[in-house]
């Protein structure tokens, strides 16, 4: 869908897509290192003054939420997920399991069913049902089943997405983690694994991004909810 108007918002320090949630649903998304408090919140401000949807704001260290939440009110912060959010979303007929493999992995999961559920994703987490005692995971594959999207979260070797990606019908979007000993490669080798999975079909983001796992179930049920 285009925006028939593209709208920029000149801040001085940022430029602000304001048409983004005209073309794909939800505002744009602020990612916060590297970011003042006072810039998160005018970023946050704007977008909430010019959209109608969650503001969000991902990556957002402890003291720096404090700081922004001082500023703009009405906000909630999980210190898990490192996640700030504005008008959480609700009610979207969308399910998303998210699965971790090992507890070392849980950061990352956090941060895809806690986005995913500011977004309106009914979301439910199962942590802990790594291959290493594949019978964890075949106790929940009904319920893994009964999901219109799994996002799978896992490091050392990755196996974990195609073991689920065998086992499901539906879309499985694999998040590769950096948790693992030196040749996991900080996260490389559960990507490459991913990648090269012979469980066909699945999608494969980028290491250690909860966020963009989300993004890609919100991607899902947005082609649902237009079709509807």
């Amino acid at each position: 869908m285009t925006d028939p108007e593209p709208r920029i918002l000149d801040l001085g320090f940022a430029r602000l897509d304001l048409g983004r949630e005209h073309r794909q649903g939800l505002p744009e998304v602020v990612y916060g290192p590297g970011k003042t408090a006072e810039q998160i919140a005018a970023i946050v401000t704007a977008l909430m003054a010019n959209n109608t949807g969650p503001v969000l704001a991902t990556r957002v260290a402890p003291d720096v939420a404090e700081a922004v939440l001082a500023q703009v009110a009405g906000g909630h912060y999980q210190p898990e997920s490192r996640l700030l959010c504005w008008r959480p979303a609700s009610g979207r007929d969308f399910g998303v399991a998210v699965v971790a493999a090992g507890t070392s992995d849980r950061p990352v999961a956090a941060e895809a069913a806690a986005v995913a559920a500011a977004i309106g994703l009914r979301v439910s987490a199962v942590h802990d049902v790594g291959v290493a005692g594949l019978d964890r995971i075949l106790q929940v594959r009904d319920q893994l089943s009964a999901q219109d999207a799994v996002i799978v979260v896992a490091g050392m070797e990755g196996a974990l997405a195609s073991v689920v990606g065998g086992l499901v019908h539906c879309p499985v979007i694999a998040v590769p983690t950096s948790t693992g000993y030196g040749a996991a490669l900080e996260g490389v080798t559960a990507l490459l694994a991913m990648l090269t999975s012979c469980a066909a079909g699945i999608t494969v983001v980028n290491i250690d991004s909860g966020f963009g796992a989300a993004m890609a179930a919100h991607r899902l049920a947005r082609v649902l909810e237009d079709r509807r």
